[in-house]
């Protein structure tokens, strides 16, 4: 696993793509729909060098799907994208041996990223998502993991945390929001981290994010999803003004 490799990857628009169905009985998984999502968006201005494609994760509906059709979405987007440009997976799930099923099918598949975030809807405390998160790091070997920190749905995750982590050898990004608060703690962590990993604004705070000593070098653009080439212009501007 080359590290650096991976978090270069990993910069700039992370995407996260929708999961269509089709609009009949048991709403199977559409992925002729899907395909020609991807067209387009890698059509108009998306490219390897400027974003990475979630798929399967809390926009692409991941909640609403057994394990069976994750699997079957996980492998049909790869398909699709065939290399084109780094893709991620969702990670989410409250059980840790689903995770570790989870990391695998990303290996197999090929996939770049798995992307995994505190169990929901149970309160846990640091330690047992520290467990949790190196379940995942062991079972994702060889590939990145990027810790999404969804503090409103879960158990926040804190700078402390992050210390307790962040040598574990395969995390290569923070996908990062918090609630706003005087301790600034968004640019508190981002600016500590931006060295060690790959920081995703999920804040919504480019282009300041990407100026020093915050230094954010991806970014959750949801206007992507519709307009891909405003998520190629900003990168470009980015770069361009070497903030």
């Amino acid at each position: 696993m080359d590290y650096e490799k991976l978090k270069k990857k990993l910069e700039g628009c992370y995407v996260t793509v929708p999961t269509p169905f089709k609009d009949i009985k048991n709403l199977p998984l559409n992925f002729d729909a899907l395909k020609d999502y991807v067209e387009f968006l890698l059509g108009n201005g998306l490219n390897n060098e400027n974003c990475t494609l979630l798929f399967g994760g809390a926009a692409g509906d991941f909640s609403a799907m057994s394990f069976d059709e994750r699997l079957s979405l996980a492998k049909e987007s790869s398909k699709i994208v065939n290399g084109r440009v780094p893709i991620a997976l969702g990670g989410q799930t409250t059980n840790t041996q689903e995770l570790e099923k989870l990391a695998n099918v990303a290996k197999d598949f090929g996939y770049d990223f798995l992307q995994v975030s505190c169990p929901f809807y149970f309160k846990h405390t640091e330690d047992d998502f520290i467990e949790y998160v190196r379940a995942a790091s062991s079972a994702a070997e060889g590939i990145g993991i990027i810790l999404y920190n969804t503090f409103w749905t879960s158990t926040s995750v804190s700078n402390q945390l992050i210390e307790k982590i962040k040598d574990l050898p395969n995390i290569v990004g923070l996908k990062w929001a918090t609630p706003r608060t005087d301790a600034m703690e968004f640019e508190d962590v981002t600016s500590t981290y931006s060295g060690r990993f790959t920081i995703i604004d999920n804040n919504l705070f480019f282009p300041y994010s990407a100026m020093k000593p915050l230094n954010a070098k991806a970014f959750e653009v949801h206007m992507c999803n519709f307009w891909p080439e405003w998520g190629a212009k900003l990168i470009t501007e980015i770069n361009k003004k070497k903030l």
